[in-house]
């Protein structure tokens, strides 16, 4: 198993218990949208340009709603299950563009229901999350209204750093454990196990920017 599978297993685990209509930390979206939206995102690529351009978007939302309206949840969740399309046939695809979606997404679940808590997780994934996240900062901080360094906690304290946001101006040190750092990055501030210290308005602006790819 690869880690991006195990995240694929678990938040259909999670759907299959929480069933259609839990609440999600995407805005507008519960479970039964957010497994309709991973079902097209791997096996309806006429329709996955509207999500990242939003003059094509309501092309896909169209799609995703008639994913609703064809499939009940459980068939939904278990398209989701099974890598579809490019990614059922070639495994490193799935590991290299899954790997993070679906730890998000996971994430975007589990943290949208009452008393959740981070989990611990792998050494190893810790630090794949780690890598992506060196590779995709500056991507994802490109709207942050000011200067962002990454401090990601590590074993006896050590600690890496990032640089990303606006290159002038205050700075705001954001630190916490790489899947931590990576779901802030990704726009879910609000939901992030991280410190913030700097200067109190920038770290306000911060909180509230639009980030993410």
């Amino acid at each position: 198993m690869t880690h991006a599978r195990d995240e694929r297993a678990a938040l259909c685990d999670l759907f299959d218990r929480l069933g259609p209509g839990a609440p999600t930390l995407c805005a507008g979206w519960d479970s039964y949208d957010l497994a309709a939206h991973l079902v097209l995102r791997e096996r309806r690529l006429d329709a996955l340009p509207g999500i990242a351009i939003r003059a094509l978007s309501g092309r896909t939302a169209s799609v995703q709603q008639s994913l609703k309206d064809r499939h009940p949840f459980p068939e939904l969740v278990a398209l989701v299950r099974r890598p579809g399309g490019v990614y059922g046939l070639a495994p490193f695809l799935d590991s290299a563009v899954n790997t993070l979606e679906y730890f998000v997404h996971h994430e975007d679940v589990r943290r949208a229901q009452p008393s959740w808590e981070p989990r611990e997780l792998p050494a190893d994934f810790d630090d794949h999350i780690w890598k992506r996240l060196s590779a995709m900062a500056k991507l994802m901080l490109r709207r942050a209204p000011v200067g962002v360094v990454l401090h990601r906690r590590g074993s006896g304290g050590a600690r890496s750093v990032l640089l990303g946001g606006a290159g002038e101006g205050p700075k705001v040190e954001v630190t916490g454990d790489a899947g931590e750092l990576l779901l802030f990055c990704f726009g879910r501030q609000a939901h992030a196990r991280v410190d913030l210290t700097g200067d109190p308005g920038a770290v306000e602006r911060l909180r509230s920017a639009r980030l993410g790819v």
